[in-house]
């Protein structure tokens, strides 16, 4: 009782903060908590000549079928595949552009090289997909017509499902490093110049001035940046992999996802069990391995972790 009397007393205390969080709260509960009535669906038999709880309930059988198939592994291994070779590679390249760019003296063609690198994040997936298909099409794209014209033979792209593993992560880098260099070029403008000052005439160089003083103070941007990316780590990138692999089935093997894997349940098959069943999984998976991760962070140090 004591407990929720002070509750009560906060509010009171607080009520104008409170009422000026509540369309956030409003919000949340009707986009984001009243759906979760849908999971229900990972636990019945659903047709559509019955509704939500007059369908059979068939227990875990949805969750059984799907991990008897083998898709649920292949489905886990390339989404995780890629969100890891997405975070840390995509972090990596962000951050040496960005050391890189400080270094420059130029303010014109700072910004101008800010603009040119950031501009393809603005580029929608579906005109991205279109310049993949006039790339890579067997008979008149641009890969194909050169090699026709050094008198070999033209390479089938959309049958070779390795290619696909190169081909997402060169796309996804180019649509989306310029973004994240921008966030860590901004935190080392932050850093005061007394330490370069200081090492310069300690006689460091660029590298040994980035080694020493910029990696060490991008820390901190770093671990909040991969804690947020670790929580939708299992969401994967559907604009992404349904734009430029469609339902071309020859690669789903190296580019199916558990978000296509998803919307083609619902899409073709109609299978609500099964897809939300494999969306249940895959927000449960994501929650223990955030939960995981940031745990491990705040016992190295505290300071980092988000909670």
């Amino acid at each position: 009782m004591r407990l929720i009397s002070g509750f009560f007393q906060d509010l009171a205390k607080n009520k104008v903060l409170v009422l000026m969080l509540l369309p956030t709260i409003v919000f949340f509960l009707i986009n984001n908590y009243s759906p979760m009535v849908g999971v229900y669906y990972a636990f019945i038999q659903f047709d559509f000549n019955s509704g939500l709880f007059d369908a059979p309930f068939v227990g875990f059988q949805n969750f059984e079928f799907l991990w008897k198939s083998g898709k649920l592994l292949e489905l886990t291994a390339n989404t995780l595949g890629y969100n890891v070779v997405f975070i840390f590679l995509g972090n990596g390249l962000s951050i040496l552009v960005a050391i890189l760019l400080s270094e420059v003296g130029g303010k014109w063609f700072k910004k101008i090289s800010q603009s040119v690198l950031f501009l393809p994040y603005f580029v929608s997936f579906v005109v991205l997909s279109v310049i993949v298909f006039n790339l890579f099409n067997y008979e008149r794209g641009v890969l194909n017509t050169v090699v026709k014209s050094l008198g070999m033979e033209p390479i089938d792209i959309y049958g070779q499902p390795n290619l696909w593993i190169a081909i997402i992560i060169i796309f996804y880098l180019w649509k989306n490093v310029g973004y994240s260099m921008v966030i860590y070029f901004a935190a080392i403008t932050g850093i005061s110049d007394d330490y370069y000052e200081a090492a310069k005439i300690d006689g460091a160089n660029m590298f040994q001035r980035a080694r020493h003083i910029t990696l060490p103070m991008l820390k901190s941007t770093f671990v909040i940046l991969l804690l947020f990316a670790l929580g939708s780590i299992m969401k994967g990138q559907f604009d992404l992999f349904y734009q430029l692999v469609g339902n071309n089935g020859l690669l789903f093997s190296t580019t199916d996802i558990l978000d296509t894997y998803v919307y083609r349940s619902l899409r073709v098959t109609f299978d609500f069990g099964m897809a939300t069943a494999a969306g249940v999984y895959q927000s449960i998976f994501g929650f223990i391995l955030i939960i995981t991760v940031n745990g491990i962070i705040r016992r190295l140090n505290r300071d980092y972790s988000l909670f």
